[in-house]
């Protein structure tokens, strides 16, 4: 099936991603707390985008019959999981109102599946003009 999604689909997903991402980031920049617990939260959000958009991408890859190693497919999910335990340990155990730590909780988890949905739209395009141009 090469079905190219629909361009307001493709524009709610980067919607997404930067609605979470950029009230991820504000909410930071503006937090009353010492810059390496800040430099914490960023990197756990990075960490989690790259490791959410391997998964995204082996698990196409295998679908699609492209090669992907179990080591690479393992390493992946264990990053994605992890980033997610990391951030969850830490909003634990921060000195934050509830509040805070549920706006953090929402943007990151909005972050990465705007971030899956525009990865998996991005092929999808790339599929759909490939069998495009084949035809």
């Amino acid at each position: 099936m090469n079905q190219k999604p629909s361009n307001a689909f493709i524009a709610a997903s980067w919607f997404a991603l930067i609605v979470g991402m950029g009230s991820y980031i504000i909410g930071l920049w503006n937090a009353a707390m010492l810059l390496n617990e800040k430099g914490y939260y960023f990197t756990i959000l990075v960490f989690g985008l790259f490791s959410a958009i391997s998964v995204q991408k082996s698990v196409r890859d295998q679908l699609e019959g492209i090669p992907v190693t179990g080591l690479y497919m393992g390493v992946s999910w264990i990053c994605s999981i992890l980033s997610i335990l990391l951030l969850i340990i830490g909003l634990w155990n921060a000195d934050l109102l509830l509040s805070e730590k549920g706006f953090y909780g929402i943007s990151f988890v909005l972050s990465l599946f705007a971030a899956i949905a525009v990865q998996k739209n991005t092929r999808d395009v790339l599929q759909a003009e490939k069998g495009s141009i084949s035809e």
